[in-house]
C-alpha cells in the first residue's frame, strides 16, 4: 500500500483504521486455520510453512518498499534474536493452547497483553504510570481470573498458555520500542521470520518423527511434537494461506500505526475478539459461557480505558509543549 504523504489527515486516519481492521481479520483467520489443522499436523510444521511464505513475501515486497535490502544489515542482531525469541514463544504458547481451548476465549485471555505492556513500561522502561492505569491493569487481571476459574471444575491448565503468550507479546512490544529507534519495520519482520524458521527446523529435527509423543500425551503435547505429515492439496493450500495471512496482517498493522496516531487506531484491534468468537461458534459451535462473557467484558473495558487514558495524557503533554 503506497500512500501519498500529502493526503488529507482525515483520509489517512480512515486508511489507518481500515488497515488495523484488515490486520485483525487476517490474524484471526490465521488463528482459526491453525486450530482447524491442529488435529492433524504438528505446530512446528505449520509454523515453518507459514514463516517461509511470510519471509518470501516480506523480502519480495516489504523490504524494497522501505528502502531496499541494505536495511537488513544490522549491528543489533542480539536484540533481534531476543525479540524474535519472545514472539516465537508467544506463538508456541498461544497456538498450543488452541489445541483444547475455544478460539474466542483464548483470544480474550490474550488481550490482557496491552495491560502487561503498561505494567512492563513502568517496570522496565521507567515510564510513568498513574494509579488509574494501574487500576485498569488490576481490573483486566480480575477478568482473566474470572475466565480461568481457578479451583473450579471448568479450570484448564491450557488456559494459562494464552496468558503466557500475552506476557511474551508484551515483552516483544517493549523490545520493539527499543529496537525500532534504529531498525526498519521490515527489517524486524525479516529477523522474526528467520527465528521462526530456525526454531521450527530445530523442532522438526528433534521431534519430527513423533517419537516424543506417547499414547497418554495431552492434546497440547501432541500438537507440539507429533510427526510431520505430508498434507493433501487442500491442506497444503491452507498452509500457504497461513503465510499469506501472516505477511498481510503484519504489513497492515505496521501501516495502521505508521499512518495514524496509535491511540486512535489501537482500540480497533479489539475487532479481533468478536471475529474470534464468530469463528469459534461457526466452526466448532463453542459459545462462551456466562463467566467467559464477564471476563471478556472486564478485559476489554480495562484495555480500552488504558488506550483512552494514554491518548489523553499524550494530548495534554503535546498541548503543554506547544504552550512553552
Amino acid at each position: 500500500m503506497n500512500v501519498r504523504t500529502d493526503t488529507h489527515p482525515g483520509s489517512l486516519t480512515l486508511i489507518g483504521i481500515l488497515c488495523v481492521i484488515g490486520a485483525g481479520a487476517a490474524f484471526t483467520t490465521n488463528d482459526m486455520a491453525v486450530k482447524w489443522l491442529s488435529g492433524d499436523y504438528p505446530l512446528h510444521q505449520l509454523m515453518l510453512v507459514r514463516s517461509v511464505i511470510a519471509l518470501s513475501l516480506t523480502l519480495a515486497v516489504l523490504v524494497p518498499l522501505e528502502g531496499g535490502y541494505g536495511n537488513l544489515r544490522t549491528r543489533r542482531w542480539r536484540m533481534h534474536v531476543l525479540r524474535g525469541s519472545t514472539v516465537v514463544i508467544a506463538n508456541l504458547t498461544f497456538f498450543t493452547g488452541l489445541a483444547s481451548l475455544p478460539l474466542g476465549e483464548a483470544t480474550a485471555i490474550f488481550f490482557i497483553a496491552p495491560l502487561f505492556i503498561t505494567a512492563l513500561s513502568a517496570l522496565l522502561l521507567r515510564e510513568p504510570v498513574g494509579i488509574r492505569r494501574w487500576a485498569a491493569v488490576a481490573l483486566g487481571l480480575v477478568g482473566v481470573v474470572v475466565m480461568l476459574r481457578p479451583g473450579g471444575a471448568a479450570f484448564q491448565l491450557a488456559a494459562l498458555l494464552p496468558l503466557l503468550a500475552a506476557f511474551c507479546y508484551a515483552l516483544l512490544q517493549i523490545l520493539t520500542r527499543t529496537l525500532g529507534t534504529t531498525e526498519k519495520a521490515s527489517t524486524m519482520a525479516v529477523y522474526i521470520q528467520l527465528c521462526f524458521i530456525t526454531v521450527s527446523i530445530a523442532f522438526g529435527l528433534i521431534a519430527g518423527d513423533g517419537r516424543l509423543v506417547s499414547p497418554d500425551s495431552s492434546p497440547q503435547i501432541v500438537f507440539l511434537l507429533r510427526a510431520w505429515v505430508w498434507p493433501p492439496p487442500q491442506d497444503g493450500l491452507i498452509m500457504l494461506g497461513l503465510g499469506a495471512l501472516s505477511a498481510a496482517g503484519g504489513y497492515l498493522i505496521s501501516q495502521a500505526y505508521r499512518l495514524s496516531p496509535a491511540a486512535l487506531v489501537a482500540p480497533f484491534e479489539y475487532i479481533t475478539l468478536p471475529l474470534a468468537v464468530f469463528w469459534s461458534v461457526l466452526i466448532w459451535d463453542d459459545w462462551p459461557d456466562t463467566a467467559a462473557w464477564i471476563g471478556i467484558a472486564l478485559i476489554c473495558a480495562a484495555g480500552l480505558y488504558v488506550f483512552q487514558r494514554e491518548a489523553l495524557l499524550r494530548h495534554r503533554a503535546a498541548r503543554r509543549s506547544r504552550s512553552d
